[in-house]
């Protein structure tokens, strides 16, 4: 049973909003009445989260910005500011990940991550602020349990996602004067996205593997992390700030290291 959240004429910013979680909640707060705005790298995705979104009969803008990149990042806040006005609720999702030993990774491999997940999470959030809505603005990284969990094959993801939780805190304290809440959500194995594909040997039972680790016996969904996103959006959480929040059954520790340490069994066979 979902809980009714209403964003009735909420101006919220999705940056990674067009596949997988992202999606989701994009979704989920255009449900919810929100007018919301998308944004990623690829315009083709673009096109179609713009169509999805749409048939919850809101107003919706589609940019196309990569996070890697200040400028790409401003222009498509400032778009989106003058269509929608101050940004009420940020969420900056975008992230990359691949299965490597540290040994195995060339300088720009790990750059890459880096510079996707932790610089392209301060990238959205330097260039949002002059755009939120103050007081009042929420804004929601998402991390991954990896920042506190070292897992093998995982130094780049654990190294950049450590520094989207102490990026959320620190601004979380800066930013608290102006009424701006800041906050991160750590999802856990969530079904149908591009992570658990890549992470989860779906021809081995990877699934099943995942969710007899998981406590509540199931894996996530994105309508799970949507849920707590609208309401760390919402006033329900007006005095949450600089908080770290598991979305993940009750499980991080085991089923993600038991995903990520069974798809890399499955590194020989799809490198052949």
């Amino acid at each position: 049973m979902n809980v009714s959240f209403n964003f009735s004429d909420r101006h919220v910013f999705v940056f990674g909003g067009t596949t997988g979680i992202n999606l989701g909640i994009a979704k989920a707060f255009a449900r919810s009445g929100a007018r919301v705005c998308v944004a990623s790298r690829k315009q083709e995705n673009v096109d179609t989260a713009v169509v999805a979104l749409q048939e919850f009969g809101g107003d919706v803008l589609g940019v196309t910005a990569d996070v890697r990149d200040f400028d790409a990042v401003g222009g498509a806040l400032a778009e989106a500011y003058e269509r929608f006005g101050p940004i009420d609720v940020l969420v900056s999702g975008a992230a990359g990940n691949f299965l490597a030993e540290a040994n195995d990774l060339s300088s720009n491999a790990f750059k890459v991550v880096v510079d996707i997940d932790l610089n392209g999470t301060f990238h959205v959030m330097r260039q949002a602020f002059q755009y939120l809505t103050r007081p009042g603005a929420s804004v929601i990284n998402i991390t991954a349990p990896q920042s506190i969990i070292p897992m093998r094959y995982q130094s780049h993801v654990c190294a950049a996602k450590a520094g989207v939780d102490q990026l959320t805190r620190v601004l979380a304290i800066e930013w608290g004067v102006e009424g701006v809440r800041v906050n991160a959500i750590s999802p856990g194995p969530i079904a149908g996205t591009e992570g658990m594909r890549r992470l989860a040997p779906q021809e081995d039972g990877g699934d099943a593997l995942v969710t007899g680790m998981v406590p509540l016996q199931r894996m996530g969904t994105p309508e799970d992390i949507a849920q707590l996103a609208m309401f760390l959006g919402s006033s329900g959480a007006s005095y949450i700030s600089g908080a770290i929040i598991p979305c993940d059954g009750g499980g991080a520790t085991e089923s993600i290291k038991s995903m990520v340490e069974a798809a890399a069994r499955e590194l020989p066979k799809r490198q052949k």
